[in-house]
């Protein structure tokens, strides 16, 4: 019965890592404490894993922040500026590259493929001297060893590890990364060794960039690189694994003539294509690890299809060789489902967390070894038919309002250059109009208040008024300011998904369900379960009370429909762009519910627009396509006065910049001054934009106060390739995260720069 697990949460099921690094890195425990979760979280989940059954257990994937960022270290690749003198890397040195310490900045941060995960980018060049530096492969399969259990070390493979790098500073932009491959063999070949002499049976080389467009001279790197270790290997069984999409046929080719290597393993749930790959051939006698049950999600499995498909592959592979995998590691999914007796009963039979889909991976392993557990398949038989015919997924009004979106691409009834012009003399705003994202400072009173009011220690009645008392302020500070366009501050709102799902149909809440973002930072998306509608106003009485408190234009602040989709753990039985609609339909009602309250200017944020790009070229068409016009749908039918401004996070936008502007957004605020003003040199390249813009023009995840006079020369570099009468004057991101000690004077600094640039351009309307 053969069952392997790719990778785990680290967390632990209670956030336990989270706490124990943020403690060490507050300096309130020792490194020895930080160890001990450590170890206790690993030797808890290899147990859970034994005692499940499962017979391919991974070790190494645990890490204290992220894998990737694990590999640099074993590699010894430590950018110079960390002052690392070689020897066994350190917390020092290995939180230094994570996080940057008080002399010298973190390294890059970048999505995982198309997860909400993000890894720590290696910085390369010919220059680096690579030698073995964290044996963290080898003393976690010996600790796992210690305790009994045989493992299976995970490691980050060789092509993709360069492949997901970049040239470090001062490196030529086109550096090939894979002319590097021969300098870090040698390491690799070392952990090989390394890990045969301490006993390992099998090693897991993580492999996931062969799922990308990749072109010959990529794909021979793989080639190479196998032969290149093949001796090393000989002796240790070798599986390649890949995860998050199909692996193309050229591809495919090369993965299974690969040198050495005793099995593949592939994401047969967002990779259902590669199934036709392996009917049509695969190399005999090697071992097929079928992903069947999804890593990225939180849906129980259903059993009884992903046992037909395996005796499919058992057919076409032999008997013996088909193990039962996951998708891809469980890192993207939430712990354990026991931590939720809250959770609505029905709801939750219809659900599986990391430490049930290592049950059910066990599950189908067996039953494909002709031990059917056949209580445990009814029970799965049941959640699944309950799910399909349960009242509270389908709303018929909610399918047929979505079903007759087709056929219009609702757009609003003007071009931009007129709906400004008209918006102009309504709002009567000076040119470089300044504004700010949405949030401001949370303070520990404010949630301390939210807090107690979901607790129902305080009345309703004290809680408006406590969070009245706050917008009051928030306007206040705005106006002192000289703010053109104001919002309320969000203090009612603890998260910008949470916040809307709470009060949506279809959406459910866990009390743990929370899956790692980067580092500690850890999220907890909502679940959609069924159709989304808009039960009544979500916005408006906080967005009125604070437009009454002030003559100047007050933003009302939503979470678009696609950002809302890709933050959610979303329902896998109709096309995630059906669901898209439907969240887009709940959010016109809201915008067109503030407009009839006199709202003038409505932001719907889509900071999460970018990242549901899928990995494939060939399918961002059909993603761009349907993203935007939900967006367009939220805004199609204000009238050519009322202001509608999006807002964007990470600026890797130049590939999509005709989709953005496809959006038809009046104002489009971007979070620009990280990426080193990227984004400005689309326009720079000639593309032409109509609407108004906003590039941020000061880094709000920074304590730092910046200048007026550094303001103001971000400004005038916009200015260079943007007309004056578009550009507006904003921040990267919302400020809940910063002091209001650090806001007031950087916000006085940027609206004085809008003023000098005003003042210089002559008319200071």
């Amino acid at each position: 019965m053969a069952s392997h697990i790719v990778g785990y949460p680290r967390m632990g099921p209670k956030r336990e890592l989270k706490f124990a690094l943020e403690s060490f890195w507050d300096g309130k425990s020792s490194a020895e404490e930080l160890q001990k979760v450590a170890t206790d979280l690993r030797s808890s989940i290899w147990m859970q894993m034994a005692d499940a059954g499962i017979k391919f257990i991974p070790s190494n994937t645990f890490s204290y922040y992220d894998q990737v960022l694990d590999t640099t270290a074993m590699l010894g690749a430590v950018p110079p500026r960390y002052g690392w003198n070689g020897g066994e890397i350190g917390f020092d040195v290995y939180f230094s590259m994570a996080r940057g310490n008080a002399s010298v900045p973190a390294m890059e941060m970048t999505k995982w493929f198309d997860t909400n995960y993000h890894y720590i980018v290696p910085e390369l060049g010919p220059d680096v001297k690579y030698s073995y530096a964290s044996h963290k492969a080898v003393d976690e399969y010996k600790e796992a060893k210690a305790l009994g259990i045989e493992t299976v070390p995970v490691i980050v493979g060789p092509v993709s590890y360069l492949l997901l790098s970049k040239p470090a500073k001062g490196v030529e932009k086109s550096f090939s990364l894979l002319s590097l491959i021969d300098k870090i063999l040698p390491v690799y070949k070392e952990v090989v060794a390394e890990l045969k002499a301490a006993g390992a049976r099998w090693i897991q080389f993580d492999e996931p960039k062969l799922v990308m467009d990749l072109d010959a001279h990529e794909l021979q790197a793989f080639t190479h690189a196998y032969s290149e270790l093949e001796a090393t290997l000989s002796g240790v069984h070798v599986l390649i694994e890949t995860y998050f999409a199909d692996v193309p046929a050229e591809a495919y080719k090369t993965l299974t003539s690969l040198k050495g290597v005793s099995g593949f393993g592939f994401d047969l749930i967002r990779g259902t294509k590669t199934l036709d790959l392996i009917k049509g051939g695969f190399p005999s006698g090697k071992f097929l690890f079928a992903g069947v049950v999804d890593g990225r999600n939180i849906w129980a499995n259903d059993l009884a299809a992903s046992l037909d498909t395996l005796c499919t592959l058992e057919a076409i592979v032999g008997k013996d060789n088909v193990v039962v995998s996951t998708s891809c590691s469980l890192l993207h999914t939430a712990v354990d489902l026991s931590n939720e007796p809250k959770l609505d009963k029905e709801i939750k039979s219809w659900l599986a967390f990391a430490a049930q889909k290592v049950l059910e991976v066990n599950a189908l392993a067996k039953a494909l070894a002709g031990h059917r557990d056949e209580a445990f398949f009814s029970s799965n038989a049941l959640a699944h038919a309950s799910r399909k015919s349960s009242p509270r997924v389908i709303n018929e009004a909610v399918q047929a309002a979505a079903a007759a979106l087709k056929g219009s691409d609702h757009r609003r009834k003007t071009n931009v250059s007129a709906r400004l012009d008209a918006q102009q003399k309504r709002l009567n705003l000076p040119i470089l109009s300044t504004t700010t994202i949405g949030s401001f400072p949370q303070t520990q009173d404010l949630r301390r208040v939210r807090r107690e009011y979901k607790a129902k220690k305080i009345s309703e009645y004290d809680y408006v008024n406590s969070i009245k008392e706050e917008i009051n302020k928030v306007v206040k500070i705005q106006e002192e300011l000289d703010i053109d366009v104001l919002v309320h501050g969000e203090p009612e709102r603890n998260d910008m998904v949470e916040y809307f799902g709470e009060q949506l149909s279809g959406f459910a809440f866990t009390a743990n369900g929370w899956v790692q973002s980067y580092g500690s930072r850890c999220v907890k998306p909502p679940i959609i379960y069924g159709d989304v509608s808009r039960p009544k106003a979500m916005t408006v009485f906080w967005s009125s009370m604070a437009q009454s408190m002030t003559t100047r234009p007050m933003k009302g602040m939503l979470t678009g429909p696609v950002t809302i989709l890709n933050w959610s753990f979303v329902r896998n039985d109709q096309p995630r762009h059906e669901t898209c609609y439907q969240i887009a339909l709940a959010i016109k009602d809201e915008v067109e519910d503030l407009e009839k309250a006199g709202i003038t200017v409505i932001q719907i944020d889509e900071a999460a627009l970018r990242e549901g790009l899928p990995l494939r070229k060939s399918e961002h068409a059909f993603y761009l396509d349907w993203a935007v016009h939900s967006f367009r749908i939220t805004n199609c039918s204000v009238q050519d006065t009322t202001q509608i401004h999006t807002h964007m996070c990470y600026s890797n936008f130049n590939d999509i910049i005709h989709s953005i502007i496809n959006m038809d957004a009046d104002v489009i605020t971007i979070e620009n001054s990280r990426s080193d003003e990227k984004l400005l040199s689309v326009f720079r390249e000639g593309v032409k934009y109509g609407a108004g813009i906003g590039p941020g023009v000061y880094d709000i995840h920074s304590p730092r106060i910046p200048s007026t006079e550094e303001i103001a020369d971000r400004i005038k570099k916009m200015l260079a390739v943007l007309e004056s009468h578009i550009l507006w004057v904003n921040p990267d991101c919302g400020l809940k995260t910063r002091k209001y000690s650090e806001v007031k004077p950087a916000l006085s600094n940027m609206v004085a720069a809008a003023k000098l640039l005003r003042t210089e351009l002559g008319s200071d309307k």
